[in-house]
């Protein structure tokens, strides 16, 4: 296992920008920088052991400075939606940023995903190789409450899993979901219409027209969204009656959250590569590349992607689970701790 660090570039502040550049014996390279803690490039072999990228990105610090849809960034202090950028906690009521039509998305204007993480340490053994983080989210940021302290590690091991480990400590209540934002392509090209995709989840949140959860928790079975039993993406794709057409729902995980299981896992029969997504939260967002553009952008390599050209599994609490009672607990309190990991776990067949 080696892990390397080099220059990515230079904040308009003048702030050092570095990449993180993780690799295991079998050629798996995890390319991490601390600005939003974005994966750059992720590496995996196919079924031939042919290396090569699964992840949308670029190769250069300016392309992700100029936006960019969340490409491999952390999300927060509350991944997803919170509707009408409001929620009331403890009696008092806090006005966010609305940055997605009328409502709140991904942690605001400036979320964790544009925000410059501090290195904390390395580590490095025969099994894996980890980066910590770190970043304090100070009281009022974004319109959230409390100061809220953060260390994040990524991990990459022998045996091609990238682990994400999300920590956190506030010193007042407030709402917190982290996620990962990558958008997967396993074959590296084209659309993902072709991968095969399986969800351990026989229930999924209904939403508004802005994507905002109605509170109920629906049967998938008899819908565009059964995934219970292997299906191609690009099957049912057109009748989820999203505008643009595609996939962007939470589904309710049957494990509930109780430990680090199996939540998805994802076949591309071209190469064979496998990803599958462990996670502790008690939901996981699909999110298919709806709003990239029809003609496509240009990713590292060259490579041009576009509408439905990669998939997103963001492991996660339910969308505005601030506002809804019902859904599981949103909120971290003083002398709590939140600690929680996601695992992208690779293989071939």
């Amino acid at each position: 296992m080696t892990l390397e660090r080099s220059p990515f570039g230079i904040l308009s502040d003048g702030s050092p920008i570095t990449l993180h550049t993780f690799r295991n014996p079998r050629g798996t390279t995890l390319k991490v920088m601390d600005h939003g803690l974005i994966i750059t490039e992720l590496h995996v072999a196919d079924r031939a052991g042919r290396i090569g990228n699964v992840v949308l990105g670029f190769d250069n610090l300016p392309r992700y400075l100029a936006g960019h849809p969340f490409f491999g960034a952390i999300a927060g202090r509350v991944a997803n939606r919170i509707a009408h950028g409001a929620f009331t906690l403890d009696g008092r009521t806090y006005q966010l940023a609305t940055n997605n039509g009328v409502n709140h998305l991904h942690g605001g204007k400036v979320g964790f995903d544009k925000k410059r993480w501090s290195f904390v340490e390395e580590e490095t053994t025969s099994e894996f190789a980890r980066v910590r983080f770190s970043y304090l989210s100070v009281d009022g940021e974004e319109g959230y409450p409390g100061n809220l302290e953060l260390q994040v590690d990524y991990i990459l091991t022998e045996d091609d899993q990238v682990r994400i480990r999300y920590q956190a400590t506030t010193d007042q209540a407030t709402p917190i979901n982290l996620t990962n934002h990558s958008y997967f392509n396993l074959a590296g090209k084209g659309t993902i219409h072709g991968h095969e995709l399986q969800l351990t989840a026989s229930r999924y949140t209904p939403v508004d027209g802005g994507l905002i959860p109605t509170g109920e928790l629906a049967p998938v079975a008899g819908t565009a969204l059964d995934f219970t039993e292997p299906h191609a993406i690009g099957e049912r794709i057109e009748r989820t009656g999203l505008t643009p057409t595609g996939y962007d729902h939470n589904f309710v995980l049957d494990d509930g959250g109780k430990s680090i299981a199996l939540a998805a896992r994802a076949f591309e029969p071209e190469s064979g590569r496998v990803l599958e997504v462990l996670t502790d939260r008690p939901g996981i967002q699909l999110y298919t590349a709806n709003f990239l553009p029809a003609e496509g952008i240009e990713c590292t390599g060259g490579v041009k992607l576009g509408r439905h050209g990669g998939f997103c599994l963001e492991t996660q609490n339910f969308p505005d689970a601030i506002n809804r009672p019902g859904f599981p607990g949103a909120v971290l309190r003083p002398g709590e701790a939140y600690d929680t990991t996601t695992v992208f776990r690779f293989g071939t067949r």
